[in-house]
């Protein structure tokens, strides 16, 4: 899980299920317990709490599943979301706030109001998203650790 000595690195993996909404956030809120006990700046904990759960929401929503990974160190937080999902057709059109694919039935759940990906990207110091149609995305959102 981790390593000791001036480099440590803690690396946590969780699991998050496609349209599993009594469970959706859980994995934010873990990383932000995580992120807290390590000592991480408070300004810090909080974008990489925002990004990560809008993350975990764009996996609940639209993939069948996916994984998040932690990387810790303390310099910075690393996120990578990684899902088996439909892919984003439009990137540059998913990043304008409001824009959505989601269902009228998952809004009227309260989510997939269009801005995850614009979140994201506020929150994030580094943010880098690959996707293909049919096989996924990967988002990889970097936070420098202002403690």
């Amino acid at each position: 899980m981790s390593e000791s000595g001036p480099q440590a690195r803690l690396l946590y993996r969780f699991e998050v299920t496609g349209q599993d909404f009594a469970s959706a956030g859980e994995v934010s809120s873990k990383i932000r317990r995580i992120l807290q006990q390590i000592g991480v700046a408070p300004d810090t904990i909080r974008r990489t709490s925002v990004a990560t759960y809008e993350a975990e929401m764009n996996v609940v929503i639209h993939a069948e599943r996916g994984e998040i990974v932690l990387e810790a160190d303390a310099e910075s937080i690393r996120v990578t979301v990684v899902d088996k999902g439909p892919g984003i057709a439009d990137l540059d059109l998913a990043m304008r706030p409001g824009y959505s694919t989601a269902s009228e039935e998952i809004r009227e759940m309260g989510f997939g109001a269009g801005m995850g990906l614009p979140n994201i990207a506020r929150c994030a110091d580094e943010l880098d998203i690959q996707t293909a149609a049919g096989e996924g995305t990967t988002v990889r959102m970097t936070f420098r650790n202002a403690s």
